[in-house]
């Protein structure tokens, strides 16, 4: 006997008005089902529809877009034409969202407590609301709920402020929950233990759940079956499993052969485009929208709307060739060059602490060890990757290490140059040797300055001055440095995609020729296909120029791919440190041991051992 269905989509389109007066299909004939229980992952790049999608089904599109077309159906009945009043008592009591990043979805105004009692009251809960608060954290299995309600979001971890909304959507026990991008730049064990958290009250209760991602990977052990999603068109859907086991659509293959792999030969990932085509340029344009992406071209992507072809049970694709598979080039193995042996870098005996108040009126103090004797060494084009947990001290080394923050004993040497000296000489040799490029570009990139000015920020304190045409041209030899055309000078921040800002990030720091580049989780929460330009241009570097590289990370197969060492941090010390291949296929240390067997496995069929909270 077929299970309920709980939520269904035909034929939906969402429509875009553009500033001229033209409409184009953000969505385009979209169509699946769920039931009760299962989870349907919606899968594809920023831009693609999945968040519209997810957006249109809690009625709450943003300005400018429509459902043009088709209805949505919560257990058979149409939620696209209610009225106001029912559209609320439907919102949040039987579809309930669980956005991407926690930290920005709570006030950090409010307590925790006070973020949960005020859902209650949202939700009509009578009673002793702080009772209710205190199960739900249980539900969510926080320990101590007392304590964890009386802090503010930003006091706890990234891992349990997703716990605490993962405990809000599940308060009104909903029909339909939509985790939108719900693990995205979480550290692998919290992403597991998330993961597994969510299909245990979706078990229980029976939710269906729509699991919105970009990681094929991680859909193919979370999901029951997935679609992949291109300009707003589903490309493929089938049985989860079946579809990473053979995709049948180019694209699915693309978005698979840009993940890293912790296993098997080191092979430089593909040249895929790190941007969409825009909106408007699909005005008028019939056809698959994948087209111009596709490797080779072929007349079946001309089609306006093929019926779909069916290569699996339940799997199915649209726009497939007769012959699907790529002409492509056998890929390039990934080469380690030599390295001289000598240090560029030294770092010894490291310690940072921060001093926390907690208490009534702050008055309790404790003391936080963020670094505790941390040393290494880093030689001339070595890129060296460190890894661990959120809040093992990884961010507040690289801040040390640049200057940001002070610490409180041990040395940093660049070649023979005390970097902590306080003569202007070693402060002048750090801010022009080592640089720093942040993991959120679109904070650490000013927005009314232009891309040209921004590359070339330097000129204006650190480097001589330079005339505005000697100037312009530097910005374009920057930006050539790092794959963007000339044309994107006169551009701000805000028109460029999440990957094109950060290879402006990246041609900013380059703009004082630096020996050294301390890279702070750069690709956390970017698409597949953008991480892996941004990762082969920091290869790039490193092989034209010579610089080396400190990539802070929670990603063990992205460090497989790029670095000659690993470091392994946990409360601010270091616990492993090695070449990469050797710690990842021998090490026994049970915080490396723990990093590895949380990564979904690359196999589908392979059973993923979720970690314990």
């Amino acid at each position: 006997m077929a299970a309920e269905t709980v939520l269904s989509l035909e034929d939906i389109c969402i429509t875009l008005t553009l500033p001229d007066g033209r409409q184009v299909d953000a969505v385009q004939d979209v169509s699946f089902r769920i039931a009760r229980g299962e989870v349907l992952g919606l899968i594809g790049e920023s831009g693609t529809g999945k968040s519209m999608l997810g957006r249109a089904i809690m009625n709450a599109l943003p300005g400018g877009f429509r459902v043009r077309r088709g209805s949505i159906r919560l257990a058979g009945r149409d939620i696209t034409a209610i009225d106001a009043a029912s559209r609320r008592q439907v919102m949040g009591r039987e579809i309930a969202m669980i956005p991407q990043d926690p930290q920005s979805a709570l006030s950090p105004v409010q307590t925790i407590g006070a973020h949960l009692r005020e859902h209650l009251a949202r939700l009509g809960q009578q009673g002793d609301r702080n009772r209710a608060a205190r199960e739900m954290l249980a539900t969510v299995q926080i320990a101590n709920p007392e304590v964890v309600m009386r802090k503010y979001p930003h006091e706890i971890s990234g891992g349990m402020c997703q716990r605490v909304l993962i405990a809000m959507a599940f308060a009104a026990r909903p029909r339909v929950i939509i985790a939108d991008e719900a693990t995205t730049a979480l550290d692998p064990i919290s992403q597991a233990n998330v993961v597994r958290l969510l299909r245990q009250l979706q078990s229980d209760h029976g939710t269906a759940v729509v699991f919105i991602t970009h990681d094929l990977r991680l859909a193919s052990h979370v999901c029951d079956n997935v679609m992949v999603l291109f300009g707003g068109q589903p490309l493929e859907y089938g049985p989860a499993k079946a579809v990473i086991e053979a995709p049948a659509h180019p694209y699915t293959r693309s978005l698979l052969r840009a993940i890293p792999s912790l296993e098997g030969a080191l092979e430089r990932l593909p040249r895929l485009p790190d941007f969409l085509p825009s909106l408007a340029s699909f005005a008028g344009y019939s056809g698959c929208r994948f087209a111009p992406r596709a490797e080779r071209p072929d007349p079946v992507y001309r089609d306006p709307n093929p019926a779909p072809r069916l290569v699996g049970p339940g799997h199915w694709a649209r726009w497939l060739a007769s012959d699907a598979a790529e002409q492509r080039a056998v890929p390039a193995p990934v080469i380690r060059p030599a390295t001289s042996g000598q240090p560029l870098l030294q770092v010894s005996g490291l310690n940072k602490h921060f001093t926390r108040s907690t208490g009534l009126l702050r008055r309790q103090h404790h003391v936080v060890p963020a670094a505790e004797d941390v040393g290494f060494s880093l030689a001339a084009g070595e890129i060296l990757g460190v890894v661990g947990l959120s809040g093992s001290g990884k961010s507040t080394l690289a801040r040390m290490l640049v200057g940001l923050e002070t610490p409180d004993a041990g040395a940093i040497t660049l070649g023979d140059v005390d970097l902590l000296a306080s003569t202007p000489a070693a402060q002048r040799l750090r801010r022009e040797q080592v640089q720093m490029v942040f993991q959120n570009p679109q904070s650490s990139l000013n927005p009314r300055r232009t891309i040209g000015e921004l590359v070339t920020q330097a000129h204006e304190g650190l480097l001589p001055r330079l005339s505005r045409i000697a100037r312009r041209q530097k910005a374009e030899a920057l930006l050539r440095d790092v794959g963007l055309s000339e044309a994107f000078i006169d551009r701000y921040p805000g028109q460029l995609s999440g990957g094109q800002r950060q290879r402006v990030g990246i041609a900013r720091a380059l703009c004082v020729q630096p020996r050294l580049i301390v890279a702070d989780e750069v690709v956390s929460g970017l698409d597949v296909s953008v991480q892996a330009q941004v990762l082969n241009l920091l290869l790039d570097l490193r092989d034209s120029r010579g610089i080396s590289v400190i990539f802070i990370t929670h990603d063990l197969s992205v460090v497989r791919y790029l670095c000659d060492r690993v470091l392994v941090m946990k409360h601010g010390r270091v616990v492993d440190h090695g070449p990469t291949e050797t710690v990842l296929q021998t090490s026994q240390v049970p915080e490396t041991r723990a990093l590895i067997e949380a990564i979904p496995p690359e196999d589908p069929h392979r059973i993923w051992r979720l970690s314990a909270a």
